[in-house]
């Protein structure tokens, strides 16, 4: 479901929607704060980082958990990766393999296996259990920030520079999912992931006194020149139209931009009609690593992914807080 215009307007002149919606974002802040103030039943023998957001949709988790998991990895760690597996019918706990498909697991543990060994897990203290008993060092769990309980040793909260903190209200009157003084309470560190541009403003208007660390996406280089490239690009990912805005900054032609509602099935329908586009079009089929792992195997050779990766303005807090970890 693509997120309402009206989340995103200033919180200092809502639109009139929000105002309608308000109680019932104050009764969800409520019952938020209520779940959340309750001790975790588990306490793991090893250290959680949990890799969260207070607004509901994409934020920039899944790219995060990799740059972690590949930090991790360069300080000699064993990072296991749990998630809930959004979409997926595996209860778990269950260890992704490569021969899983997304309707089983979901996209994004799909995608994250290839990094680091990753759990589906719909009881997050099973999965870490599981990931305890298979040799992990570390656990990184994917979202969960409102969830209590797990004892956390590190908590990032990840926020989209440019979006903010929308409207600074709790759903459905705004995107939050806690309000931002509550939540950042109880974060160790705030990532906040976009351009120069939206990084100064996202400061000024959130002007906080907390560990800060920033960073942007960029594309991977694969060799791929999309320099001039005709292309039929679709993506369901929280913000496709980020997605769609770095190919054309890599200089394709953009025929056409598919934005899908996040997690969509890719059906053969659909990617039929796609491809037929793109044989009019004489245009080749781009869509983002997430939405990759999702596409029927017929497809999967038509179809050119273009993956992009965290990049940190500044480490050095980030490497502080995990080698506080790290024994």
């Amino acid at each position: 479901m693509k997120a309402p215009d009206f989340w995103f307007t200033p919180s200092d002149s809502p639109d009139w929607r929000a105002k309608v919606l308000a109680p019932l974002g104050t009764l969800y802040a409520w019952l938020t704060a209520r779940r959340v103030n309750t001790s975790p039943s588990c306490i793991a023998p090893i250290p959680v980082i949990c890799i969260g957001n207070l607004n509901a949709g994409g934020t920039g988790k899944t790219p995060t958990t990799i740059a972690l998991a590949q930090m991790l990895l360069s300080m000699g760690a064993i990072p296991h990766i749990v998630s809930r597996g959004y979409g997926g019918k595996h209860v778990g706990p269950h260890l992704v393999q490569t021969s899983n498909d997304a309707s089983d697991v979901g996209d994004e543990p799909l995608l994250l296996s290839a990094f680091a060994p990753t759990w589906v897990a719909k009881d997050r203290s099973a999965g870490i259990k599981a990931a305890y008993d298979a040799g992990a060092s570390h656990v990184l769990m994917d979202d969960g920030f409102q969830n209590p309980s797990v004892k956390k040793a590190l908590s990032i909260v990840v926020v989209d520079a440019e979006k903010g903190f929308g409207n600074a209200r709790c759903l459905p009157a705004g995107p939050l999912r806690e309000p931002v003084s509550a939540g950042l309470k109880r974060a160790d560190l705030l990532l906040s992931i976009g351009s120069k541009r939206a990084q100064a403003s996202f400061d000024l208007a959130n002007p906080l006194d907390m560990p800060r660390l920033r960073g942007h996406l960029e594309p991977l280089q694969t060799g791929i020149e999309f320099e001039g490239m005709p292309c039929i690009a679709f993506a369901g990912i929280g913000h496709p139209e980020k997605f769609f805005a770095t190919l054309k900054g890599l200089g394709a032609k953009i025929i056409k931009a598919e934005a899908l509602s996040d997690h969509q099935t890719l059906t053969p329908a659909l990617m039929k009609r796609l491809e037929h586009d793109a044989l009019l079009n004489d245009a080749q089929l781009v869509t983002t690593e997430k939405d990759a792992v999702r596409l029927p195997p017929t497809f999967r050779q038509q179809v050119i992914t273009l993956p992009v990766r965290l990049a940190l303005r500044d480490e050095t807090a980030l490497r502080a807080a995990l080698t506080a970890l790290t024994p």
